[in-house]
């Protein structure tokens, strides 16, 4: 993705005598749902990639991303960065600044400047030592020394304003099941595949297959909650999230690609060139999952030699059924006379047996050719 146009000036906050003050000041205005991150490193680590796991836990997400990797480096600030594009993240505060090698802050520079966040360094020593300095050679910045500039930068325009209504609702997610009819096609036996050429597909019409009922206002603030916190992987994310707004397949979700996703319209193409299902269709895209897919798109592009596949690869299936287990989200389960699995286990192919025993009740006579 290419730097912002105007990336704001980064500040270094000077806290010459390691004051509290400080500290409880950038701790308090963490506020994820306002825009607002504070990021306090883990003591002990100087590693680039133990930064990116501090930043995904401070977003609320689990630090390491399930599946295996080119060269077996997990892309984690691919991913740090992509959810900080997508989410409405517009401030971040980093404690202990002082402690950063000029490599970490150089990630924190490039960060900053993929995104366009305030960035703001908080320096718990007189001066700025020679690592920190050296990284900030070429980048605009300011220097401040005053406890209420810094207030003013690690909460911006909202100082003083209250959380917004019905965020603080999901704090507490329930560990309650959700069970959602439109997964019940996740592990269908269908085979699409994505088209080669140029393909603008028509909205979808849902002519082979029922419409998955849409999810309510609830249902889905629930879901998309459990899936931001249920995994820091993009696409495993976007995978599920796109599954519950079109109740296709994992085999038609890999189908897609970075330029499917119409941000203007609102809209994701998914490709069924043989028609196993509805052929290649566009689905209108629900607001609550929008930032799944651009999460996704970011992601896909910042990662170097992965495939293109926007949405999980047919074989990420059981990551991605781990994914959705863990946010406690199943499609409906067979009653406990008919269970092939121990009590407690996600049944995914319950809807694909009772239709294939269906299938299998029809006698020879009636059976109708393809």
């Amino acid at each position: 993705m290419p730097p912002a146009a105007r990336s704001p000036s980064v500040i270094v906050v000077i806290d010459r005598d390691d004051d509290v003050i400080h500290t409880h000041t950038a701790l308090a205005a963490h506020h994820p749902p306002s825009g607002r991150i504070t990021l306090h490193p883990g003591p002990g680590t100087t590693s680039e990639t133990g930064l990116a796991h501090d930043l995904l836990a401070a977003l609320g997400k689990p630090p390491l991303l399930p599946g295996r990797f080119p060269g077996g480096r997990q892309p984690a600030w691919e991913a740090a960065t992509a959810w900080m594009t997508a989410l409405p993240a517009t401030r971040l505060t980093v404690l202990r600044a002082h402690r950063l090698t000029a490599r970490r802050t150089m990630r924190l520079l490039q960060l900053q400047a993929r995104t366009g966040i305030h960035l703001t360094l908080v320096c718990h020593r007189p001066h700025l030592p020679a690592a920190l300095h050296q990284a900030l050679r070429t980048a605009d910045h300011v220097v401040s020394a005053d406890v209420e500039t810094a207030r003013r930068h690690h909460y911006g325009p909202t100082l003083g304003q209250p959380p917004h209504p019905g965020v603080e609702e999901s704090a507490c997610p329930s560990h309650r099941w959700l069970t959602l009819p439109a997964l019940e096609r996740l592990v269908s036996y269908d085979s699409p595949r994505p088209c080669t050429d140029p393909c603008t597909p028509p909205p979808i019409a849902f002519r082979h297959r029922p419409r998955p009922a849409p999810l309510t206002a609830r249902t889905a603030h629930k879901a998309a909650h459990r899936l931001h916190t249920a995994t820091a992987h993009p696409r495993l994310a976007a995978a599920l999230a796109t599954a519950l707004f079109t109740g296709a397949s994992l085999q038609q979700l890999a189908t897609a690609r970075p330029d499917d996703y119409d941000t203007a319209v609102a809209t994701l193409a998914l490709h069924d060139r043989v028609r196993y299902t509805d052929g290649c269709a566009a689905h209108p895209v629900p607001p609550w999952a929008a930032v799944f897919l651009r999460a996704a798109v970011c992601f896909t592009r910042l990662v170097p030699g992965e495939d293109r596949e926007l949405l999980a690869a047919p074989g990420d299936r059981a990551h991605l059924l781990r994914v959705a287990e863990a946010a406690r989200l199943r499609p409906p389960q067979p009653p406990a006379a008919r269970r092939k699995s121990p009590a407690g286990r996600v049944e995914w192919d319950w809807r694909e047996r009772k239709e294939a025993g269906h299938y299998a009740a029809i006698p020879p006579g009636r059976a109708k050719p393809s």
